[in-house]
């Protein structure tokens, strides 16, 4: 296909400049387990800087979610290569706590400051206009956006915007050539109506890397067997199947109410030279996770993180970060 768009949404794993970190602190939720938190937080934080910068956003903010309140970033490969911030663009969407279930003000004005504070290249847009959070799109880099219906169709988003037009937004603001849904998937206790980086992730060599489920006593196998048979009928822009790898699902874990938490090992991060992936301390399956997701991801080193924690506030490793393309940094 013939593209006559310059610019674009990269696919994750491509050359970063670094990823961000919105750092935890007391007047989040995380406030009665700070300690243990900032524990996952500094391991997150040595394994990214071992590879690449990394950008520590600091309170004030609502909470730490930086892939849902960060800058979704374009790049335009005519001129991406001529300096720092040359050809690139940095989207900044509306955040409002997943639909106004939660307070998101101060997150929302994060990018803003962070782009006044000049800690970044690139051009800032405002896109305020129109609810988009990181963690409900996948990029495969050529111009396909991946996404579910049930995240960006739900309540309190974009309403009265038609599922016609809200495509048609993405199509615009992430310069895309098409928008692909997925209808089916979604994890008990996920607060964020499913986004697709807890459920579905592409790989280079058109990989689709998913949430599987075999067992049918599980509350959510049905959902999800719908979801995989789905997959199975996409195709490419050149109209071939995609490669499928199925990811096991972590056995059930709860919370202190007894309320399933929404574990999942597809919210992994790639990062320059390797994968970090969730890990559950469920040592047969996370081992399972790591190769399947080192298959997706040849010469790159896969290392797990530790993600018990982080799974308490209901996200996971992927949640957490978001990462530049190079040029911004």
């Amino acid at each position: 296909m013939i593209r006559n768009k310059t610019y674009r949404l990269p696919a994750e794993w491509e050359p970063q400049s670094g990823i961000q970190l919105t750092w935890p602190h007391a007047k989040t939720d995380w406030a009665p387990m700070l300690d243990e938190i900032l524990t996952t937080y500094r391991e997150m934080a040595r394994e990214i800087e071992k590879r690449e910068p990394l950008l520590v956003v600091q309170p004030p903010s609502n909470d730490t979610w930086a892939r849902d309140h960060g800058f979704i970033t374009l790049v335009d490969d005519t001129t991406a290569c001529s300096g720092p911030g040359r050809g690139i663009k940095l989207l900044d969407f509306k955040f409002n706590g997943w639909g106004e279930k939660f307070p998101a003000d101060i997150d929302n004005g994060l990018n803003r400051r962070i782009f006044d504070e000049g800690k970044l290249n690139g051009e800032y847009a405002d896109h305020l206009d129109f609810v988009l959070e990181g963690g409900s799109i996948e990029s495969d880099g050529q111009g396909t956006i991946f996404t579910t219906s049930c995240c960006l169709l739900a309540p309190h988003r974009n309403q009265p915007l038609t599922k016609t037009q809200i495509e048609q937004r993405l199509k615009e603001y992430l310069h895309a050539d098409r928008v692909v849904w997925i209808d089916h998937g979604s994890l008990t206790g996920d607060d964020t109506d499913g986004h697709i980086d807890t459920l579905v992730r592409i790989a280079p060599n058109d990989t689709l890397l998913y949430v599987g489920c075999s067992d049918p006593a599980d509350e959510q196998y049905d959902d999800l067997k719908l979801m995989a048979e789905q997959l199975a009928t996409f195709r490419t822009t050149e109209g071939k199947p995609y490669q499928l790898l199925p990811l096991p699902m972590p056995r059930p874990i709860y919370d202190e109410e007894g309320l399933r938490l929404p574990a999942t090992y597809a919210n992994f991060l790639v990062i320059n030279h390797a994968v970090l992936c969730p890990t559950y301390n469920q040592p047969d399956l996370d081992a399972e996770a790591l190769h399947t997701i080192g298959t997706a991801f040849p010469g790159r080193e896969v290392v797990g993180i530790d993600c018990r924690s982080i799974i308490k506030q209901h996200g996971s490793l992927h949640c957490c970060t978001m990462q530049f393309p190079e040029g911004v940094f």
